[in-house]
């Protein structure tokens, strides 16, 4: 492991010298700098791990100076020292860009600390870089084609969890590809030497579909003739694959979340325990609130299964990727076919981006055999697409959706108050407003409290009308919409609701759509 290297910016002579020494025999390579000019040289010629940096210079702010740093140096982090009676003007300082402050005289056990935390998130961050470059830089992960932004929040799920023995809910509509994603877990894992067992609930009825989990004994059911494995069985020390788990009989949901909790199941007709060695991941192509509402899903089974969450896009959320999988089973089929199709056409591209894909990447994939089989010549034509005009073509975004923070720990989806169509588009405003001014003009136009009215919680009713613009700006994604608030989830929850106490005020949303927009 490479020495960290550490700039100290002090106007102190004494003290740059004690900070030099003391790092040093810490094992630190340690540059120090009596100015920010000259600091800044350093941060330019050195690649400094760590900048701790006083505030009051005679040539710098202290602020000024932070993001200067952050500008130059943006995998730097800064660590802020000051003297008594700065501190709120350290706390700006954070704000931005520095990683803490450090009050006067330094505690250099407390400032060993520091550095050591400075120096674990610094690294966290150069990983996280580093794999989502490689992310970006492939067309596919585990035969999952994309490289949208919202595909990349997915294979850098996958890389967090996948090592893990969590089990995993994978929710999305129906041809976005949740089968791909359990495969690429499962490939990723440690289990992926075993096999991984597959079995659509909706797809087996009802009298089968326990015997084809568990397995059965000789004799237990007519018909019986042969003791039958089953699929927890054949998954030892691989993974079970249980898709569409939201159909799966409501009589058998119990058997299966005591295997969970246990790890022990019963083969039909026997009362031998067995060993269940296996990693869950379940799909459903609903939301599981609204199948637990429907009587389709155990609430207490739904939360054993979402440890870890993933969320697919529908194709219509990453439109980027269209190209790339229309070219892939364009190759795939020409060669299976053996068709000398080699290229598609610029207006049946232009079909593919403006058509709004109910079926997903599915969808996809039989529109490009189809046009495939009926092409005569090299190229694919609009015409030999069977894409129906009259689905409705939402216009497709210039640019990729904004990635959001993955959150690997499990968080409930609340049922979804509002309407979860594509929202409207919000003209550009003539000006383009600060926050600050944003608030001065909703301020201007309250009223006045008359006396004795109840008062107004002006705080609350903002909070809350922020939270529906954006959720209302995302078309219904409140993942994206909290990363565009720049809030968790849980808090969005919270304040959405909220929503049923407060009127349904539709010009305060809009008027809020701009704040929504101006604080990404």
């Amino acid at each position: 492991m490479s020495i960290a290297k550490i700039l100290v910016v002090d106007d102190d002579p004494s003290l740059r010298r004690l900070m030099q020494v003391t790092l040093m025999e810490q094992d630190y390579e340690v540059f120090i700098a009596g100015t920010g000019e000259e600091g800044l040289r350093i941060l330019t010629e050195q690649s400094i791990d760590v900048a701790l940096t006083d505030l009051h210079l005679p040539d710098f702010d202290g602020i000024e100076l932070v993001q200067e740093c952050r500008k130059q140096s943006p995998g730097t982090e800064i660590i802020v020292i000051t003297g008594y009676g700065s501190v709120a003007k350290a706390a700006a300082a954070t704000k931005a860009g520095a990683f803490y402050f450090l009050e006067k005289p330094v505690d250099f056990d407390e400032l060993q600390i520091l550095l050591e935390k400075a120096l674990e998130r610094q690294q966290q961050n150069l990983e996280l870089a580093q794999l989502r470059g490689r992310l970006a830089e492939r067309t596919s992960y585990f035969n999952i084609i994309g490289r949208s932004k919202a595909m990349e929040v997915v294979y850098e799920i996958i890389e967090g969890i996948a090592e893990s023995e969590a089990n995993v809910l994978i929710i999305g509509e129906s041809g976005t590809g949740k089968e791909l994603v359990a495969s690429a877990i499962h490939y990723r894992s440690h289990r992926a030497k075993k096999p991984i067992m597959q079995v659509n609930c909706a797809a087996l009825p009802k009298e089968l579909i326990e015997s084809e989990l568990f397995g059965h004994a000789k004799g237990a059911f007519t018909g019986a003739h042969a003791e039958k494995v089953g699929l927890i069985g054949r998954a030892a020390g691989g993974s079970l694959f249980l898709d569409e788990i939201g159909e799966m009989p409501l009589e058998l949901q119990p058997k299966l979340l005591r295997v969970l909790q246990e790890r022990v199941y019963y083969r039909v007709g026997s009362e031998k325990p067995l060993e269940a060695d296996f990693r869950l991941i379940a799909a459903t192509n609903r939301n599981p609130f609204d199948a637990i509402r429907d009587g389709h899903l155990r609430e207490d089974l739904y939360y054993r299964l979402n440890t870890i969450e993933i969320h697919v896009p529908p194709l219509r959320e990453r439109p980027e990727d269209i190209q790339l999988l229309a070219d892939h089973f364009r190759q795939r089929y020409a060669e299976q076919y053996k068709r000398n199709v080699s290229a598609i056409s610029e207006q049946a591209y232009m079909q593919m981006f403006n058509y709004h894909w109910p079926g997903n990447v599915r969808e996809l994939q039989n529109a490009l055999e189809r046009a495939v089989l009926m092409c005569r010549g090299e190229n694919i034509e609009a015409t030999h697409l069977p894409l129906r005009p009259s689905t409705p073509a939402p216009a497709i975004p210039v640019t990729a959706p904004s990635p959001v923070i993955p959150v690997v720990a499990a968080t409930p989806v609340i049922p979804d108050p509002l309407p979860m169509a594509a929202p409207l588009p919000v003209p550009p405003p003539e000006t383009d407003f600060s926050i600050e001014e944003l608030c001065n003009l909703i301020v201007d136009k309250i009223t006045e409290p008359k006396q004795g009215a109840p008062m107004n919680e002006l705080f609350s009713q903002l909070e809350v009308y922020l939270a529906r613009a954006a959720v209302k700006r995302t078309g219904g994604n409140k993942q994206a919409a909290a990363s565009l608030l720049g809030i968790y989830r849980p808090r969005l929850y919270s304040l959405l609701r909220k929503d049923d106490a407060l009127p349904k005020n539709a010009s305060a949303e809009e008027d809020l759509a701009p704040i929504a927009s101006a604080s990404r």
